[in-house]
């Protein structure tokens, strides 16, 4: 008997077709991956299925949930069976939680809304659903708000919520895409754990094969609001027929040509870098506390090399990234760039900031939406002392967005009339427009769907064929620092604690930390 089944749904918005003909079967212990690209129509399955529609949505077929046909529920019969028979966890946990309340109180509110117990109940239960999701009182007490937890943490929160009525079927909307190797294996562990403990089924959504590959007993892939292939994930591999099937796969181990061209001499150095903050102390009297978020960095980066950096959330990535583009002040050590200093006494030196970019990791959010494309990649002319203007600036955006495979007549255009992709391509724009001698580069493939992260690298490869670029590339997703870096750091609480060629790091790692890394990383079976 199936918990969920859903029979030739078809969805539309307004008129508009979003779903065609669906059909999906999750039974009790089974765990479903469906898989596609961001608008292939697997979230607005799911939300089908809780009936979290926009409005002007219209649904035929068949959706049976715990018996019960989804779609001739009233709204007050369907807030009965969300969360009670059917729980999910959303993509992004601090949007799905309330800054305001505690994490306790969020979990136990999920109870009392479907069973009339005392709050002192609610709260013992939601203490052990907190447990169950790997968040014990003794470490992580009840009275905790969501800003004072990790991503990771945050997400074991919004399981627990989903958990806390031991629902029959869990439906997980890309619940590790924000999230580093580590904690996204050990996510993915929790989810595995929970089904086999509670016999419940796991609808699992996500745009990365490897991901849902060790996990999943069934995957169905998804393409344009249809289901392309389905079968059992131990098979399907192998059976594949389907065009994007096996566009997804060649993408998820993609691999762009590069043919690096690289000096000897160092472009940017970095010696014995030191970076601390002081905290508030935890008594009147107390002394002060201090954490110590780079400890004595060192390395150096050639020019046209693509230099690797990775780590977890919280290792230093962020603080030293900041301190190599002149945005915070170290304590000691020294950073220069092609023999510069990038502070002069307490002050950025203006010379280095103008051989610097960034192209940040989300592409929508470092844009001001109000502005014309041509204006936003025309903004780190405001550090150059003689900015290009009139014909030479139009042909300096022109360039730049002719570069990375847009069109001049891009510039006329809002950020919000693009795809993801082609945002990231404007970012990229940006940050050529100055021909920098460095870019960094910071979880800049994160957020892309893997056939766009893998045309994202292939340009980056192009690109720095063709200008002899130096790129720092800061990532999680190791998979992505083997394809497009020569050589890798790993950095660990503060510290460079194994480093060397891209392959022979990855290949073979020395240090147990990498090794952890290496192991948590996302694969695809060895015989694909």
């Amino acid at each position: 008997m199936s918990l969920l089944t859903i029979e030739n749904l078809s969805l539309s918005i307004h008129g508009t077709p979003i779903l065609h003909d669906v059909s999906l079967s999750v039974a009790p212990g089974q765990i479903l991956g469906v898989i596609g690209e961001s608008g292939s129509g697997k979230s607005m399955t799911a939300f089908a299925t809780m009936q979290l529609l926009p409005a002007g949505a219209a649904c035929t077929g068949r959706i049976s949930l715990s018996g019960q046909d989804v779609l001739d529920l009233s709204e007050a019969q369907m807030c009965a069976l969300r969360g009670n028979a059917v729980g999910m966890v959303f993509q992004e946990p601090m949007t799905a939680l309330n800054p305001l309340k505690t994490i306790g109180d969020q979990v136990a509110e999920t109870i009392l809304v479907h069973e009339r117990i005392s709050r002192r109940e609610a709260m013992d239960r939601a203490r052990d659903a907190l447990a169950r999701a790997e968040l014990p009182e003794d470490r992580f007490p009840l009275t905790r708000y969501p800003h004072e937890l990790s991503g990771g943490q945050r997400q074991r929160v919004v399981i627990a919520m989903a958990i806390a009525l031991r629902p029959a079927l869990l439906i997980a909307d890309e619940p590790t895409t924000a999230l580093d190797v580590t904690t996204q294996a050990q996510i993915l562990k929790l989810l595995t754990r929970l089904v086999r403990e509670d016999g419940m089924g796991l609808l699992i959504i996500s745009h990365d094969l490897a991901v849902v590959a060790d996990m999943a007993d069934e995957i169905a892939i998804m393409q344009r609001g249809r289901v392309v292939e389905h079968g059992p994930a131990r098979t399907l591999f192998q059976t594949m027929q389907h065009p994007y099937s096996r566009a997804l796969l060649a993408a998820s181990t993609h691999a762009p040509d590069r043919d690096p061209v690289i000096n000897d001499d160092a472009l940017l150095v970095v010696q014995d870098v030191v970076r601390s903050y002081t905290l508030p102390r935890k008594a009147l009297f107390g002394p002060p506390r201090v954490i110590h978020a780079v400890r004595g960095v060192s390395f150096q980066i050639k020019r046209g090399e693509s230099l690797g950096l990775v780590g977890e959330s919280g290792c230093g990535k962020s603080t030293l990234t900041r301190a190599i583009l002149g945005l915070e002040q170290v304590q000691s050590g020294e950073i220069t760039l092609g023999g510069q200093p990038v502070f002069t006494g307490h002050r950025p030196n203006p010379q280095v900031r103008r051989r610097l970019q960034v192209v940040f990791q989300d592409p929508y959010g470092s844009f001001n939406p109000r502005h014309r494309v041509g204006r936003l990649v025309t903004e780190p002319f405001h550090l150059s002392e003689n900015p290009p203007q009139g014909a030479a600036r139009a042909a300096a955006i022109a360039e730049a967005l002719e570069a990375v495979g847009l069109t001049a007549a891009d510039q006329h255009k809002y950020i919000h009339e693009f795809s993801g992709g082609q945002r990231q391509r404007i970012a990229i724009a940006r940050a050529l427009i100055t021909k920098p001698d460095l870019i960094i580069l910071d979880e800049a493939v994160s957020a892309l769907d893997v056939q766009v992260r893998a045309q994202i690298l292939d340009l980056l490869a192009d690109l720095s064929d063709r200008f002899g670029l130096t790129y720092l590339f800061i990532s999680h997703d190791l998979s992505v620092v083997r394809s497009i870096t020569d050589r890798v750091l790993v950095m660990q609480l503060g510290e460079i604690v194994e480093q060397g060629a891209t392959e022979q790091v990855l290949d073979n790692p020395q240090h147990p930390y990498t090794q952890q890394l290496v192991a948590a990383a996302p694969r695809l079976p060895e015989d694909v």
